[in-house]
């Protein structure tokens, strides 16, 4: 259930510049999800775009050009379930975003392209997303996209989880203090 908001300058960005890349960005989403082209990953693929005035968008103390790479200045936020991705796979997703920029607005092999394309990935605490009324775990929007549970990526998630149990249990956490995958998940064999 990951999404992708960009902010970015007024004026920055026109309504083709946007719809292709909400199209792009849309595709990265659903490469994080392992390639979850069902209707499920596209029901969870989402991409908003926010305005921010330009006068209210400072680099380096200034709210020109004069710190700023091709193609311009742009806060990209992935947000995503914690214990979804390894830092091998939040290094693709910086990549890929930052690709989806260049091929779109260009600045491919200026110096410094895509300097300025800021990108954040955050991971939202197991137990803490929620859809149409009840919190969701990880496991459950695997399932709605069709990440397979005998796949290398979810026996990944199932490992993190695992550990994170093994943490609470060591520090001793009060039982249902949240962010820990369902125990049926947890302990489940492929």
């Amino acid at each position: 259930m990951p999404v992708i908001q960009v902010q970015y300058p007024a004026a920055s960005l026109d309504a083709a510049h946007k719809a292709a890349l909400g199209a792009r960005l849309t595709d990265v989403l659903l490469t994080m999800e392992g390639g979850a082209r069902t209707p499920g990953g596209f029901a969870f693929a989402t991409v908003v775009f926010s305005e921010v005035p330009a006068a209210d968008w400072y680099v380096g103390g200034r709210t020109d050009a004069s710190y700023v790479h091709p193609p311009g200045k742009f806060l990209v936020r992935v947000t995503i379930p914690e214990g979804y991705m390894s830092q091998v796979h939040k290094t693709e997703v910086h990549a890929q975003v930052n690709d989806a920029f260049l091929d779109t607005l260009g600045g491919r092999g200026s110096a410094g392209a895509g300097g300025s394309i800021l990108v954040i990935v955050e991971e939202v605490t197991e137990g803490d997303w929620g859809c149409a009324g009840q919190t969701i775990s990880l496991a459950s929007i695997a399932a709605t996209v069709g990440l397979p549970k005998t796949g290398a990526r979810f026996q990944w998630v199932r490992a993190y989880f695992a550990a994170k149990a093994r943490q609470f249990a060591a520090a001793r956490y009060p039982a249902g203090v949240g962010g820990l995958f369902p125990p049926s998940e947890t302990d489940a064999s492929p």
